[in-house]
């Protein structure tokens, strides 16, 4: 995969956030005082690629062995941190010039309330043995005690000219043809997220050149839009069609409840029910309960639900009007 044989493996070579690069630079000098860190940002803008830098500039060549990296939307209940993390954190010091263990946390806003009370205490009790990576696309679903004892680092959304610069230098790489009309196309439909953008070349380039044609047939088979199809299905009134999607896109694709709900909000937001409250209201709930730790088919199938509901009601007095 793109996104994995062309992942920096130095501070230095992460793009577009200079000014989080130079304060991580100055903390990995002196790591004894760095305290546990925070980064928030959009997702693809290099979070996670930072927390494993940072790993590696610490540890050098010892780096995998004492780094536990955790996707906290998927282990995210308070036993994984009793158990898995209270456990790694508490060993000593390993020794080999190695000054502690470091556990990286992906996506802990995903994480419950109880679970990330936990983990307070534990960063707390294991700061002489552990430092601890957050990585969040919204810090303010961070309880404030966590965030208080976190550096927090902000990365900001990458722009258009420096992601089509990037791609056409992989595309070099790769010796795969290109148009920077397709370069464009590729960032419209990622909206900034380099992994979502490299994935998305990659699948372009299957086809040979990578122009705006094989970008538009490649993005159409993309989880965003995969989302919209069934958000649409929805709001037509076919609840069961909808629902069959939803199931497969999450037990058969993989994808997560909360990038499911990011991209219902999304394609709702370009929907002919953009200006509907209660369709609104519902995506708001929803995506609150997912955060609380409510059980997310039941939660995704309730939503779709209220979606169908909605959208037969709609046709429904517009039937009417158009019969009175």
């Amino acid at each position: 995969m793109w996104v994995e044989k062309y992942r920096p493996v130095e501070l230095s070579q992460i793009i577009n956030q200079e000014d989080t690069v130079k304060r991580l630079k100055a903390l990995v000098k002196n790591p004894l005082e760095m305290p546990h860190l925070l980064f928030a940002g959009p997702p693809g803008t290099g979070k996670t690629t930072a927390a494993l830098c940072v790993a590696r500039e610490i540890m050098k060549d010892y780096w995998r062995d004492y780094t536990l990296e955790l996707n906290a939307s998927n282990e995210r209940g308070i036993d994984t941190v009793r158990e898995r993390i209270k456990n790694f954190a508490s060993y000593a010091s390993p020794g080999n010039g190695v000054p502690f263990r470091i556990v990286l946390l992906d996506e802990s806003d995903a994480m419950t309330h109880d679970a990330q009370t936990a983990l307070r205490r534990i960063m707390e009790e294991s700061f002489r043995t552990a430092r601890f990576i957050l990585t969040a696309n919204y810090s303010s679903n961070i309880i404030e005690p966590i965030q208080s004892r976190c550096a927090i680092f902000k990365f900001q959304r990458l722009g258009r000219d420096v992601v089509v610069e990037y791609l056409a230098t992989i595309c070099k790489k790769e010796g795969v043809k290109c148009t920077k009309a397709a370069l464009g196309l590729v960032y419209d439909n990622t909206e900034g997220d380099l992994r979502h953008a490299l994935n998305l070349l990659q699948a372009a380039s299957t086809m040979g050149e990578i122009t705006e044609e094989s970008v538009k047939r490649v993005s159409g088979l993309s989880g965003k839009a995969k989302v919209a199809e069934v958000i649409e299905t929805a709001l037509r009134g076919d609840f069961s069609s909808a629902r069959l999607k939803m199931i497969e896109l999450l037990q058969v694709g993989g994808m997560s409840e909360h990038d499911f709900i990011k991209f219902a909000s999304d394609a709702l937001s370009r929907s002919d029910f953009s200006s509907s409250i209660e369709a609104l209201q519902a995506t708001a709930d929803t995506d609150y309960r997912l955060l609380l730790g409510a059980n997310p088919d039941i939660q995704l199938t309730a939503y779709l639900a209220r979606l169908a509901e909605i959208g037969r009601r709609q046709k429904g007095q517009l039937s009417d009007k158009r019969d009175n």
